[in-house]
């Protein structure tokens, strides 16, 4: 790694340090129930971040990288859209009141970080000392695509979480929420909230995220930089982007068939790319015109209600 590169990762990661910090010191000290015009504003402050970062890569790497973290990101920030509707899920579940949400997702954003490092970290040695580590991510990505194009709705089940069931184990869990806290002390014990329960199975579940996304910007390009960065502005974002679309999620029904569509994609490119490498332009055009074709049909093309005939529920 030279001088300069290392200033880059030494730079990027100060200044994720530092806007974790103020979000968490200065702008959410205390608890509040987000707004839809705060999630709005954030949501734009961040995608707008993300882009000068961009553009930044451009001036400082070349156009192509800059294409590649164009590409990355759309692909990232998507699969955390689909990310959104298990959390909705979880946080449903456990009934966690919207005071208490932003701090949940928090830290487990910020647990997120640390984990998608060390993937990313494993995926390019990998791929650096095993070639035919892009054959075997590849046809993953494949078959995860299929997969998720032919699925049903999975139930969630957090009880069942191991993770759940080991901390249940070892640690007292009071019977209500203490505020936002995760720990409180009680009879000289030291008791954990069911607000660490939610951040648990938030963590774990974000383990199986990885696992699909990880793979996919590797078909993207082999930059670790670019992996990293393109990775960290897509959570970044998760938070406010989640209380933007918590009320409208199921309106992005067609999302699914999409993501599956670019899984299959990304991975088929992975797998020919010894023979023929598709110009990353022609990627982010790809994955661009399938999400937003997807998007597009889920506004579009409405459900017809449920017991009502096909005929009867044609508007002509």
């Amino acid at each position: 790694m030279t001088s300069d590169s290392l200033l880059l990762w030494v730079i990027f990661n100060v200044f994720v340090l530092g806007v974790l910090a103020l979000d968490l010191l200065v702008l959410h000290r205390k608890a509040h129930t987000v707004s839809l015009r705060e999630a709005l504003a954030w949501s734009c402050v961040w995608v707008s971040l993300a882009f000068l970062f961009g553009l930044g890569v451009y001036f400082v790497r070349g156009e192509e990288k800059a294409l590649e973290f164009l590409t990355g990101y759309v692909i990232e920030w998507s699969l955390s859209v689909d990310n959104l509707f298990v959390f909705l899920v979880i946080f449903s579940y456990f009934a966690v009141p919207p005071l208490y949400q932003h701090r949940v997702l928090f830290w487990g954003i910020l647990g997120a970080l640390v984990l998608r490092a060390i993937f990313i970290a494993t995926g390019t040695a990998l791929l650096a000392n095993f070639h035919w580590m892009i054959y075997v991510f590849g046809g993953f990505l494949v078959f995860t695509g299929i997969k998720l194009l032919f699925a049903g709705e999975e139930k969630i089940e957090p009880e069942k979480n191991p993770a759940v069931r080991l901390v249940r184990r070892f640690i007292n869990i009071t019977p209500d929420y203490q505020g936002q806290r995760f720990f409180i002390r009680k009879d000289g014990r030291l008791w954990a909230t069911p607000l660490l329960l939610v951040l648990v199975v938030v963590e774990t579940t974000d383990v199986i995220f990885a696992v699909d996304s990880i793979p996919a910007i590797f078909g993207i390009t082999l930059d670790p930089f670019i992996v990293y960065t393109s990775n960290v502005f897509a959570i970044l974002g998760l938070r406010a982007l989640f209380f933007l679309l918590a009320g409208v999620m199921e309106m992005f029904r067609y999302l699914k068939v999409g993501l599956s569509f670019v899984l299959c994609f990304v991975g088929a490119k992975m797998m020919i790319a010894d023979f023929y490498k598709i110009p990353i332009g022609v990627s982010l055009g790809v994955v661009a015109g399938i999400l937003g074709i997807s998007i597009l049909a889920s506004f579009l093309v409405r459900p017809k209600p449920e017991g009502v005939p096909s005929s009867l529920s044609d508007p002509r």
